[in-house]
């Protein structure tokens, strides 16, 4: 059943008659908060709610909106009602915060895209150059404008992987001083406000090798894997523009973008163009001048993509509205709130009876849900409710909880599931925004338990600041045992082995090479993550 727009029958029976005048509050705050959507008021609806949770009789603007000056105030608050609200009204205070250094980054780099990016002398110049760039005997390393160099994140693949990566493909501008354009080919503007303060993101229409990206792989001439594999790049005879595979099928020679001495070459080019669908993130600091850099930005070592997504990703005015009204109707008044995202990767789509078992084994052995109880029990103070937030593709999981606990003495679990799609459909709009709403839902919980591999999982505990328990993938139709791990990092994993053969120095294992760069838990000695060194 799909709960995304109403307020589910059995909330007022739950509370009891005693509850029903606030009950009708929070029902009529709800509707009238949906009026104020439709009307585009909802910084005021969101102040409101801010006041109700706090406890004040008196609106309140909410306290430190930029985020401890992550963010800037250069923006019209209403065009993008989420860019300055959204931690001080939904989430506890972050323990992650960003440093000086961070600060000073981004308002450098905001200069420069104001400087570079689209319409501007500069980008227009740079464009030509592209244009005229098709003969490989010319150097162009020296042709760009003011020094305005360009990176071109192309969307593939589903949501959660192109939230990573362009996050990976941002903070690679942060460190090489290049400017960020997006693929807007997608659906990207109905997802996410202009991050960037009097300047857009967005690649224009008329880019000169629009027609020509979604083509690209590792077979295309310029690719930058295959350059090497041809020897036909060097110093000497620099690309106007480079193709950057950066996938789960890389070659070894992809990876060597990676690499030092590579990245000396490739500092030269004009324009690079990236397909990811990896979180490439780790695989930055294994280069030591990036990682002289990046300590300064992120002395938190797990915090980057945190940090990151918090000042690059505010959900439109119609995304926001879809998660506000969610939240309010569920999840606001709950005592404690649980999340559980659950993907499944088997080729048997649909409900599967190992994986619900699996669900249950982690969620009670964990102490985040009781064992059921039908008798009745002494209550010695007042009934706390616990709001269970599920997201699948398949609604019969949440169903199942929900028969489970309907009987349920003494805890009261209520559950509730935004969607129930069955199967993905990336780039279909209504599909994409419900996938973006459940992502933020699930990170405004107090704990999550997310399935192994899950990009979709990995965005949503990792934007909330949140340590998740992570499931165990199923080898078979059994149960996991044990059936999931507690992460000690709230980074995501960057999926395949960056095995980039930059040197000795970097060696075999290039887990074992950093100490705060380490195998993920949920992929048995594969993939790379980072954590905090204590």
């Amino acid at each position: 059943m799909n709960h995304m727009f109403q307020i589910s029958g059995d909330v007022i029976k739950s509370l009891g008659l005693k509850m029903k005048f606030m009950i009708t509050f929070i029902f009529t705050g709800v509707l009238i908060g949906s009026v104020f959507l439709l009307s585009s008021s909802d910084n005021f609806n969101d102040q409101l709610l801010y006041a109700t949770i706090n406890g004040s009789k008196e609106s309140k603007t909410p306290q430190d909106k930029l985020i401890g000056g992550l963010l800037t105030s250069d923006f019209d608050e209403r065009s993008c009602v989420s860019r300055y609200y959204k931690s001080s009204l939904y989430r506890k205070p972050s323990p992650y915060n960003p440093s000086e250094y961070l600060i000073s980054k981004l308002r450098s780099y905001e200069k420069l895209h104001k400087r570079c990016g689209p319409g501007t002398q500069a980008y227009k110049e740079a464009t030509k150059n592209l244009l005229h760039g098709h003969d490989d005997n010319k150097n162009y390393a020296n042709k760009t404008v003011d020094e305005c160099k360009y990176i071109v994140w192309v969307a593939v693949y589903g949501l959660g992987n192109r939230i990573l990566t362009l996050a990976s493909v941002f903070l690679y501008a942060l460190l090489t001083d290049r400017v960020v354009l997006v693929d807007q080919s997608k659906d990207i503007s109905d997802l996410f406000c202009e991050p960037f303060p009097g300047t857009s993101w967005l690649l224009p229409r008329d880019f000169p090798l629009t027609r020509q990206i979604d083509g690209y792989n590792k077979e295309y001439s310029r690719c930058y894997g295959t350059m090497l594999n041809n020897h036909a790049i060097s110093t000497n005879s620099t690309p106007p523009h480079l193709y950057l595979h950066i996938l789960h099928d890389s070659r070894d020679e992809d990876k060597m973008f990676f690499c030092p001495k590579d990245q000396t070459l490739i500092d030269k080019v004009p324009w690079l163009i990236v397909k990811a669908n990896v979180y490439f993130v780790p695989s930055l600091w294994f280069n030591p001048s990036f990682q002289t850099e990046l300590v300064k930005l992120f002395p938190q070592k797990e915090a980057v993509f945190h940090l990151l997504a918090k000042y690059l990703y505010h959900p439109t005015n119609d995304v926001w509205g879809m998660i506000t009204k969610y939240y309010k109707a569920h999840l606001a008044r709950a005592d404690e709130r649980l999340g559980i995202q659950i993907r499944v990767f088997s080729g048997d789509a649909g409900y599967l009876k190992n994986v619900m078992g699996q669900v249950l084994s982690c969620t009670q052995r964990e102490k985040l849900l009781p064992q059921v109880v039908t008798q009745e029990v002494n209550v010695t103070q007042s009934q706390k409710v616990k709001a269970v937030l599920v997201t699948s593709l398949y609604p019969e999981y949440s169903d199942h909880l929900r028969n489970m606990f309907s009987k349920q003495k003494g805890e009261t679990i209520k559950v509730y599931q935004p969607s129930g799609e069955r199967y993905q459909q990336t780039d279909k709009k209504i599909h994409d925004q419900k996938a973006l709403t459940e992502m933020y839902l699930l990170s405004l919980n107090d704990k999550v338990v997310t399935s192994a591999r899950s990009t979709f999982g990995y965005v949503a505990h990792s934007l909330g600041g949140l340590k998740p328990w992570l499931m165990y993938q199923p080898m078979d139709k059994s149960v996991p045992d044990p059936p999931c791990v507690r992460s000690t990092s709230i980074e995501p994993c960057h999926l395949t082995s960056p095995s980039h053969g930059c040197g000795a120095d970097w060696g075999t294992d290039s887990g074992k090479v950093l100490p705060f760069v380490k195998h993920c838990e949920d992929r048995d000695n594969d993939g790379l993550k980072l954590f905090d060194e204590l």
